[in-house]
């Protein structure tokens, strides 16, 4: 493959205590940078208008699944090969970003995994339990092994961004199902070995709204498949 097209793709709520630090590095790494503001009532707007990414704004918060879907249309509409999503709250490092372009360039796979998995030491106990659940139950259902579902740092092939414009997902559900159906229906995966980077970082992760959404997924997916 030669060199693909890749835009950055950085949704972002509420996050002026690290956008700013985040936008820099990754502006730096010769990629189109696209925030994706989804309804921050702080600084976050005013800090992403002062870099040279692309700005895309909701005017209320409607949650990462539709940041995301924001996104897919803009890179679909603009013809990158590929769109690379991270977060805007420091986890995600964007010196790690040649990591996900270096394996889509050589491989072409349609998913590239950000996975913390090698090194997760810094990961707290909860949430590493939860993910072994997690990717665990998705490796089932998706039908092949998934090491780190819940990471967000993912690279998505515009073939599969084609398919997921018009899927549904507001929230956290939406990395998951994706995972699941790209696998099954027969779209390549890789992964890429990420650094795990746990400091005072905001989580928008609701234990109850979202646990639900993910078992309502879960079952919905396992009636699919039965």
């Amino acid at each position: 493959m030669s060199q693909p097209r890749i835009v950055v793709v950085i949704p972002a709520f509420n996050e002026e205590k690290n956008i700013a630090g985040v936008l820099a590095e990754a502006c730096a790494s010769g990629h189109d940078v696209l925030v994706v503001d989804d309804g921050s009532s702080d600084g976050t707007v005013e800090l992403a208008r002062q870099s040279p990414a692309e700005l895309l704004v909701h005017p209320e918060n409607r949650g990462k699944g539709a940041a995301m879907r924001t996104a897919i249309k803009h890179a679909l509409d603009r013809e990158y090969d590929a769109a690379l999503f991270m977060d805007a709250d420091g986890q995600h490092l964007p010196a790690e970003i040649p990591l996900f372009a270096d394996r889509f360039k050589d491989t072409g796979a349609d998913i590239v995994l950000g996975t913390r998995m090698n090194d997760n030491a810094e990961m707290p106990m909860v949430r590493r339990l939860s993910n072994a659940f997690s990717s665990g139950v998705i490796s089932l259902l998706a039908g092949a092994r998934i090491t780190d579902s819940q990471s967000g740092y993912r690279l998505l092939s515009a073939r599969l961004l084609e398919k997921l414009k018009n899927r549904g997902g507001e929230g956290f559900d939406f990395e998951s199902e994706m995972l699941i159906d790209a696998v099954r229906t027969g779209l390549t995966y890789a992964e890429v070995p990420i650094s795990c980077v746990y400091g005072d970082e905001t989580s928008y992760y609701h234990p109850v709204r979202d646990s639900l959404q993910f078992f309502a997924l879960i079952a919905r997916k396992t009636a699919a498949i039965i």
